[in-house]
């Protein structure tokens, strides 16, 4: 009989915590989740007031078995799911099914997964929350609902196995919208007037751009207004008129929360937001890193916090006190959203001793990757600034005003470590060398350059900047913004052209359908409201029930409106000029599992 067992969701996670704790300990993996909503039905009772019907998952019915056996024989059954509303609600299944008191200790959570949490945390059980798990039944009934009724719809109206998702429909509509806006674009002309001026007495060039007039800023539309303006400055002389000196401080990032982890995995290398997790979770439940063994290098990789420990705080000191010197460090405190879930610390490297070129040797080459990204980006957290000297030069040729603005690096600071990537933006150019001027100084032009442009139209997502629009309008957490943008690629509403989502004929007909059908449903405003209300629910401050009762009544309805709307409505099949061989009529195009493809117009709906 084993004193404790200490049952976990997976295996690797499993054999690291084996590892910290000797004596007479079990340490067994569920699996992931034991019971679920039927796959069969929608599993919601909704006239005895929404009571989900769980079942045991199928295929678990021996690691079950297993799991009971073990609970008997141990004195104390400890579970410790992941620290968050999906682990919770896993350890209260677990609970149910291995006869655990809701009442009793028996609850364990490692925000890391190291010697020291693990045997602090196992004396400190604590009750199951029912706050946070009923945020996750919250979820999982509210979603399920939203599934099963709208579904239907699209397998009448375009082709079944279609499925809707509160929180995907949504995606996919951003998706959609940002398309129409690209092909709505207007292009606009603007002109720049670029002169390259030298210096005379250190012969040096510099190039400056043009401003205004009369120290009024204009903006320059055609080239008429370029060539006026040409005309007018062609002999005339370049005088400096006034010299501004500063200085410039640029702050670190803060460390790294889900969103700001996924966008920079993404942006600097190159991984897609399920290969970040998935590598991330490998890194937070354990790696065997030679003599220190199996040890957790990351903190909980779920989490919108960027809180960290005093005891992190106080070793990223004594890091970079050590490693750059005293002038590189600053005392840090950042401050976490108002909306985030704060349980959690920023995600962060466990031990700052484990440098990540100390370890490589022990790490797949993602791992070391990520492992690195995530160190430099926590101790670059708690580096000084970096400064610049700064120079803004106004240069006038008669009623005209042109600038030159240069700035070079002074202190590296924070950016001998680490420097955050933008998102299609342009990246900052760190140097721009303006030579020693003097007010009143005549300078040498040495060539006038007219720049004709256009204005673009907005970008198209790609994962990382889709998570940060989701993450900004409030719709997902960080356990869901991951797996919603793999199920809408999966479900083939949108693919990926390069890094670009773009979306399919497929997506672009479901969302008109939604959204033209569904408008209070499929819309960021819901969906991000929704998400309060579930945080409301982990903070004990509202019944879960209640708001799946509020939500159903008023969703019912529109949905028996849709169906008896719509009952009457055939959507069109799109005709291409291919003539079918058998029977000659032009072939049209329909959606199939890889998506779309050409059949004759006799066949029946797919």
């Amino acid at each position: 009989m084993a004193d404790k067992l200490i049952i976990v969701e997976s295996p690797a996670k499993a054999n690291t915590i084996k590892k910290f704790l000797g004596g007479n300990t079990k340490v067994v993996a569920s699996m992931g989740h034991i019971r679920d909503l039927p796959k069969s039905k929608m599993g919601i009772d909704i006239d005895h007031d929404f009571e989900p019907e769980y079942i045991n998952i199928r295929g678990k019915g021996n690691l079950i078995k297993t799991l009971k056996k073990e609970a008997a024989n141990a004195k104390e059954v400890y579970l410790a799911t992941d620290p968050d509303r999906e682990g919770e609600a896993i350890a209260w299944h677990l609970a149910h099914i291995l006869e655990i008191p809701l009442n009793s200790n028996c609850r364990v959570t490692f925000n890391e997964i190291t010697k020291e949490t693990v045997k602090e945390s196992i004396k400190k059980p604590r009750k199951i929350d029912m706050n946070l798990t009923n945020a996750q039944q919250a979820r999982r009934v509210l979603d399920r609902i939203v599934g099963y009724k709208i579904s239907p719809v699209l397998w009448k109206k375009v082709k079944r196995g279609l499925s809707a998702g509160r929180v995907q429909s949504v995606a996919v509509k951003l998706i959609v919208d940002r398309e129409k806006e690209i092909e709505n674009f207007i292009p606009e002309e603007y002109w720049n007037i670029y002169v390259s001026l030298e210096e005379p007495n250190s012969k040096k060039d510099f190039l400056a751009t043009f401003y205004g007039k009369d120290n009024k800023k204009i903006e320059l539309h055609t080239k008429q207004e370029v060539d006026e303006i040409l005309g007018k400055i062609e002999n005339s002389e370049f005088i400096v008129k006034d010299i501004k000196k500063g200085e410039r401080k640029k702050a670190p990032a803060p460390p790294f929360t889900t969103s700001t982890m996924q966008q920079e995995a993404s942006r600097k290398l190159g991984f897609t937001l399920k290969k970040t997790m998935s590598v991330a979770q490998g890194l937070y439940e354990g790696v065997s890193v030679g003599q220190r063994g199996l040890v957790g290098l990351i903190t909980y990789m779920r989490t919108d916090s960027t809180r960290i420990s005093e005891e992190a705080r106080a070793s990223a000191k004594e890091y970079i006190n050590k490693t750059y010197g005293a002038k590189y460090y600053e005392n840090r405190y950042y401050k976490t959203k108002q909306n985030a879930q704060d349980a959690h610390e920023a995600i962060r490297p466990t031990y700052v001793d484990l440098v990540p070129d100390s370890i490589k040797e022990y790490l797949t080459s993602d791992q070391y990757k990520l492992y690195r990204l995530i160190y430099n980006r926590f101790i670059a957290s708690q580096m000084a600034n970096a400064i610049y000297d700064t120079i803004t030069a106004q240069i006038n040729a008669q009623e005209y005003v042109f600038k030159a603005n240069g700035q070079t690096l002074k202190f590296k600071g924070f950016m001998t470590l680490y420097v955050e990537d933008s998102d299609g933006e342009n990246k900052e150019n760190d140097e721009n060398s303006i030579p020693e001027l003097t007010i009143n100084q005549k300078l040498k032009k040495k060539k006038i350059e007219p720049k004709q442009s256009f204005t673009q139209p907005p970008a198209r997502y790609t994962e990382a900047s889709l998570v940060k629009t989701l993450e900004e309008k409030g719709i997902g957490r960080p356990s869901t913004y991951s797996p919603t943008i793999t199920t809408i690629l999966e479900r083939r509403y949108i693919e990926k052209d390069q890094k670009q989502l773009v979306p399919t004929e497929l997506g672009k007909i479901v969302n008109s359908l939604l959204v033209e059908n569904f408008t209070d449903v499929i819309n960021v405003e819901f969906t991000a409201k929704i998400e309060e209300e579930f945080d409301e629910i982990a903070e004990g401050n509202r019944e879960w029930k209640q708001i799946i009762r509020n939500f159903y009544e008023p969703f019912q309805k529109e949905v028996e409106k849709v169906e008896k709307e719509l009952e009457h409505v055939k959507l069109e099949d799109e005709v291409s000029n291919i003539p079918c061989e058998k029977c000659g009529r032009m072939m049209v195009y329909k959606y199939g599992r890889y998506g779309k493809f050409l059949a004759c117009p006799r066949l029946p709906r797919m």
